[in-house]
């Protein structure tokens, strides 16, 4: 790792170099979560996060995840948060190898503050997307030895007035998702539940409600994705992107949802049932 007890390195106070990840690939190449991982995870049972989804509303997008982590069938933790701050107008959620994400989440907010220390100015949307299709990407070797990590990215973008959703593979190809989208093991059942939901033009109070119901959609399926723990006072976690910027919504907001949608699936275990017309 880099030393900075005696100050920041030469390198990192003369750069012009608008990418922190170059950057420190010059300087501590060995401080890439990528470049630290020297072995096999095969037959290695890691912590891995599991169902996050996003959705645009009027005036923004949303972005929500589950708290379960696994490790093979057990579980390893149940308030993990998925959801997390990348600027003032995005947000990043991960599933997969949750050491590693952590990590590339980390290193994401550090590159874009970089660029804006550097330029003076905000990376576009899309400029955004590329930064951590390349963190993606550069996590491939890592990949394939099995420590697979599939991040989510929203954000509002201000030229356009609206909110924007990017989902990603493992070599790093960022793909614009329209109105919605779901990844990690519960995502076919969240983005099932999300197809019978949303609307178009819908409020941000209906999406955090849509995004709950097919969160829990993903938990009533998938053994790898927790659904609300009343018991633990366990809740999804819920951010928000709009002109005003970024904001993780209040635990009790999302509780009182959570417990809504519980108490309606006593009577329609289903959940709310869509219109055929």
């Amino acid at each position: 790792m880099v030393d900075f007890s005696q100050g920041l390195p030469p390198a990192f106070l003369s750069t012009t170099n608008t990418s922190f990840r170059q950057l420190l690939a010059e300087v501590a190449p060995e401080a890439l979560p990528a470049e630290r991982v020297r072995v096999s995870a095969a037959g290695l049972d890691l912590p891995h996060g599991t169902t996050i989804l996003a959705l645009t509303f009027e005036g923004g997008v949303l972005m929500a995840g589950d708290r379960r982590a696994t490790m093979g069938n057990l579980i390893a933790q149940r308030d993990l948060e998925k959801v997390n701050y990348a600027d003032e107008y995005s947000a990043v959620a991960f599933a997969g190898t949750v050491g590693i994400a952590i990590e590339m989440v980390r290193l994401f907010q550090f590159e874009l503050a970089h660029y804006e220390k550097i330029e003076g100015r905000r990376l576009s949307l899309d400029g955004k997307a590329r930064r951590l299709a390349a963190l993606v990407q550069g996590n491939l070797g890592a990949a394939m030895q099995g420590l697979v990590v599939v991040p989510l990215f929203a954000g509002y973008d201000l030229d356009q007035g609206a909110g924007r959703i990017y989902s990603f593979d493992v070599t790093g190809g960022p793909y614009e998702m329209k109105d919605f989208h779901a990844d990690g093991s519960g995502s076919p059942y969240a983005r099932g539940a999300l197809k019978k939901l949303y609307r178009r033009g819908m409020s941000q109070e209906d999406a955090v409600v849509a995004a709950v119901q097919a969160l829990y959609d993903a938990a009533d399926d998938d053994s790898a994705t927790g659904g609300p723990d009343l018991t633990r006072r366990i809740f999804p976690t819920v951010s928000v992107v709009t002109e005003d910027g970024y904001r993780s919504l209040p635990e009790d907001e999302i509780r009182s949802v959570a417990e809504a949608v519980v108490a309606a699936r006593h009577d329609s275990p289903g959940g709310p049932i869509a219109p055929l017309r």
